[in-house]
């Protein structure tokens, strides 16, 4: 069900509160093994990660909420929770270092915690609730991995947001994490990364949103009788993968991930 636009703005900006699961409270996504390494431009950094991680997520994110949101319509349960599954198993098999599988997976599980024991209780559909538990329960039996990408997509379509707001908050929450790592690890301070955030990182996260909006899995293209893009996810920031491989090799860390 569509929401009213002053419901969806201000289920914005709950999801955006930085007290909710959503940031780097545990992950800077490399950016502290960076560091580390001596490469001093987090400006660089910023505008490396934000471009590689939309092109790998977003994709995910996307095929998960149309698999969420279209529950009722086509699917029963059990096939959407295979779905989810088959997408989270690719998700898993493209995510080229340990240390980035790890913080994918612990906030992944948070976000679905979070709509059960927060959201859920707003919502009209208690059979929505029933599948966000079911997969949940599915993540604690390790028959899925519960990746961030995947659960955000349940989570946002669970709650009714729109597609295009789900993917610019996911990579606009992504590049909130990393100006909040970087000001807990000292690199910039809070009114710089507040100003970073706002007038660098925007047209970044534009710019990677727009070109990675339309992607797909291809898990999804079999059953839908629409054309879709033939752009699928990719990893394009070959350093980046180095460096986040490298984390827990650091004589001191901050950060779990």
């Amino acid at each position: 069900m569509a929401l009213k636009d002053e419901d969806e703005t201000y289920l914005l900006l709950l999801l955006a509160d930085s007290n909710l699961p959503t940031g780097s409270f545990i992950a800077s996504a490399g950016l502290e093994s960076y560091l580390t390494h001596a490469f001093k431009s987090t400006i660089s950094f910023v505008d490396d990660s934000i471009s590689s991680y939309a092109k790998s997520a977003l994709p995910f994110v996307s095929d998960a909420h149309r698999v969420v949101s279209r529950y009722h319509l086509q699917e029963s349960e059990a096939e959407i929770l295979a779905l989810l599954t088959a997408l989270d198993n690719l998700y898993e098999s493209m995510t080229l270092n340990h240390v980035a599988r790890r913080a994918s997976r612990l906030q992944g599980v948070a976000l679905l915690t979070l709509y059960s024991k927060a959201f859920s209780r707003r919502d009209r559909e208690a059979s929505m609730s029933s599948l966000v538990t079911e997969y949940k329960l599915s993540i604690r039996l390790e028959d899925t991995p519960g990746h961030l990408p995947i659960c955000w997509g349940i989570l946002t379509a669970a709650l009714g947001l729109t597609l295009s707001r789900a993917q610019y908050l996911h990579v606009f929450l992504h590049a909130r994490s990393l100006l909040s790592a970087s000001v807990r690890l000292n690199d910039l301070g809070p009114y710089n990364a507040q100003s970073v955030l706002l007038h660098t990182a925007r047209p970044i996260i534009s710019a990677a949103v727009a070109k990675s909006e339309a992607a797909h899995t291809g898990i999804l293209v079999e059953l839908d009788d629409e054309e879709q893009d033939e752009k699928g996810p990719a990893t394009t920031w070959p350093l980046g993968e180095i460096l986040a491989t490298r984390h827990d090799l650091q004589h001191s860390r901050i950060f779990n991930s």
